[in-house]
């Protein structure tokens, strides 16, 4: 794959140690930046893909981007970079934050998880998602293997295979990407790409980390077919609150429209982990904005193609309507995938990590975070469009970060937002209904 050796020194900077993944397009070192003296993840493009000057203007150009994405579950990308041989043979790599931890797929061989610590998981990588979606952004590629465990919790890798919201699904020769157990229905049947099929993955993940297997194994398309039902398996696991099962059904939902978006997901299993009672709901709720609002900018740089964070990317052609193919096995490899014992996320968490409550509720406490569920609700029943409720969302982080900076004129730094929601129920983007409960919202702001 490439002519690299432990010791090599590449771009006079990055001194290569051991490989520690092998994908179908690249491969995976550990590293040392000897001018930040820090561990690094460096992936190496296969020389094919490095010759061809369009495909590294492409790739360039998307890690340029995706660099800019600060969210602490996601895996950051630091670097891209293209050295030359004397022959002018083009060497191109990505630098990558190095992970030490388990691949979730890893963990899993051992069993079902115990469910504090599935649904701990499961709502960081929704916080991951629900970050993306706001971004117009949909991975299409959640599986156990593409979530790191690491002492900072769950890390989502391997963007390769994402598009934007209304992208068609599916590459120009009419190939789906993705693996077959996680795949969401709508995805074999042309629609465009939307949030709702993450959030199907995700409850095939939660499904899996429950049970050790997710609710439909397949490995190929004939498989997914033979074994999907229109109803998905029962979920019965000691001690488990009904309202988590229910909603992990409610993500395997066949119509996309029963789903619940991916932020409904993370506060409703974080609502239901040990410790999250009802004392903490009169406390100001920050950590799913700061998780969500740490993106500096997505934009459109989670479409690093398969070639950031690998995966070759397990391209598998549609099935007939008779005879569907059988697909590629995934690739195991992964960007920094340190073999290290993985921590266990079980611990219930913090008293700051508590889910919000509506207005509606007499003597509670109304935060930024409530105002940020009734957008995302507005979203989920379609009173808000989907365009409008990312600016909206942005809004309320450019106004959250003003709050934490110590601006004390509440009024004024929310104007900006009311201004915003007046106009666009003006036009028609945004309901009425939407707009009075994000105003009450801001009037109990305000006046707390």
């Amino acid at each position: 794959m490439d002519s690299l050796v432990p010791g090599t020194l590449l771009a006079r900077r990055y001194r290569m140690l051991d490989r520690i993944g092998v994908g179908g397009m690249s491969v995976i070192w550990r590293a040392h930046d000897e001018m930040l003296e820090r561990g690094v993840a460096v992936k190496v493009l296969a020389a094919d893909l490095a010759a061809d000057p369009r495909f590294r203007e492409r790739v360039r150009h998307e890690a340029r981007a995706a660099a800019a994405l600060v969210h602490p579950q996601v895996t950051a990308t630091y670097d891209y970079g293209e050295v030359f041989d004397a022959d002018g043979a083009a060497t191109a790599y990505v630098v990558m934050e190095l992970l030490e931890g388990e691949p979730l797929s890893a963990r899993l061989t051992a069993g079902p998880m115990p469910w504090p610590a599935a649904l701990r998981t499961c709502a960081e990588v929704a916080e991951a998602l629900a970050a993306a979606h706001r971004h117009g952004i949909v991975h299409r590629d959640i599986t156990a293997d593409n979530v790191m465990l690491t002492a900072g919790g769950a890390k989502v890798l391997d963007f390769g295979i994402a598009t934007t919201i209304g992208a068609p699904d599916e590459d120009v020769d009419g190939s789906t990407f993705g693996t077959p157990a996680y795949v969401a229905p709508e995805r074999l049947d042309g629609r465009k790409a939307r949030p709702a099929t993450d959030t199907y993955a995700l409850g095939v993940l939660l499904f899996e980390m429950l049970t050790g297997q997710p609710p439909y194994p397949a490995d190929t398309w004939e498989e997914l077919a033979a074994t999907r039902r229109d109803e998905p398996p029962p979920l019965e696991v000691a001690g488990l609150p009904d309202e988590v099962a229910a909603l992990c059904h409610r993500c395997l939902a066949i119509e996309p429209r029963e789903r619940p978006t991916a932020n409904q997901v993370a506060w409703t299993l974080r609502r239901h982990l040990p410790g999250a009672g009802p004392g903490g709901r009169q406390r100001v709720v920050r950590r799913a904005l700061v998780a969500a609002g740490a993106a500096v900018s997505l934009a459109l740089g989670l479409l690093v193609g398969a070639t950031l964070l690998d995966a070759d990317p397990r391209r598998l052609p549609h099935p007939s309507a008779d005879e569907p193919d059988a697909g590629a096995q995934p690739d195991t490899g992964g960007p920094g995938v340190a073999q290290s014992p993985a921590p266990d996320p079980s611990a219930p968490p913090s008293s700051d990590e508590e889910p919000p409550v509506p207005p509606s509720v007499p003597g509670e406490v109304v935060t930024l975070r409530t105002v940020y569920q009734l957008v995302e609700d507005g979203l989920a029943v379609g009173d808000i469009r989907e365009d409008v409720a990312l600016d909206l969302h942005q809004l309320i982080d450019n106004l959250q970060r003003q709050l934490d900076a110590g601006s004390t004129d509440l009024p004024s730094a929310t104007r900006v937002l009311r201004n915003q929601v007046d106009t666009r129920a003006a036009e028609g983007a945004l309901g009425g209904a939407s707009a009075a409960d994000i105003d009450a919202a801001l009037d109990q702001l305000e006046s707390a």
